[in-house]
């Protein structure tokens, strides 16, 4: 079964009890009326409230839908990379599990990757065809551009968008630089692209639909700190020749 996978989505999850369930019909919906098989592996990141217990529920009435968890809350970063290194599928897209961009944009991902012009496929809200139908808050756009700029100065240019919860690989992809990944956090998106780029992989930005939720687990504060700290941890990951 797992050889005639074609699409393998993946989402990390935490505290998500309020909208999980809503989220894997919309996923599944959506994948049913596609002509290729696929699988859904959600991985639980040490939640405190009844996501575990739904998700449980969830993946016994759904033999597509594989659930795996973390002891403890390890981080978005861990999650993803978790899930992708068990995913069979000739194509792995990992999504947020509040659907900011609405699965549906998938198609958008899969058709670049398809007809060979990249390797990975990553959603961006930050072309001028961006769909930005609910904007962020003006502190969380500030510290996205900041955040952006940082990136562009200290890891690697020429991305506009890193930080999008959309992105989709070739399963080859997956498999030689999902291995080196050592960020466990929210800068993670960045870390991947970064040892993408070194491997010359060819990696395109996409623009999509995209919604702000208001159930943001990124800290302004402590968040914007940590992944900052992250860049730099990247660069010397590099110097090391950790990658």
């Amino acid at each position: 079964m797992f050889n005639s996978i074609f699409l393998s989505i993946v989402i990390p999850t935490y505290n998500e009890e309020k909208r999980i369930g809503l989220t894997l019909q919309k996923i599944q919906e959506y994948l049913e009326k596609q002509d290729y098989n696929y699988e859904i592996i959600v991985v639980d990141d040490g939640s405190k409230d009844n996501t575990w217990e739904l998700l449980k529920e969830t993946a016994q009435q759904n033999e597509e839908i594989y659930i795996m968890r973390n002891g403890e809350n390890k981080g978005k970063g861990y999650s993803v990379k978790k899930g992708v290194l068990q995913s069979h599928g000739e194509y792995i897209l990992f999504s947020d599990a509040d659907l900011s961009t609405p699965i549906e944009e998938a198609e958008k991902l899969l058709s670049s990757l398809l007809a060979r012009e990249c390797d990975i496929a990553i959603g961006s809200r930050g072309l001028s065809d961006s769909d930005i139908q609910i904007p962020q808050p003006w502190y969380r756009r500030t510290m996205g551009r900041i955040f952006n700029l940082l990136v562009q100065i200290i890891v690697m240019r020429g991305i506009k968008d890193t930080q999008c919860g959309f992105k989709c690989f070739r399963r080859r992809v997956v498999y030689e630089i999902f291995p080196k990944q050592r960020i466990n956090g929210f800068s993670f998106d960045v870390e991947i692209l970064y040892i993408a780029r070194k491997y010359h992989y060819r990696i395109k930005e996409i623009p999509v639909r995209w919604f702000n939720s208001p159930f943001s687990h990124v800290h302004p504060i402590r968040s914007s700190l940590e992944m900052f700290l992250d860049l730099i941890k990247i660069k010397i990951n590099d110097w090391r020749e950790k990658y």
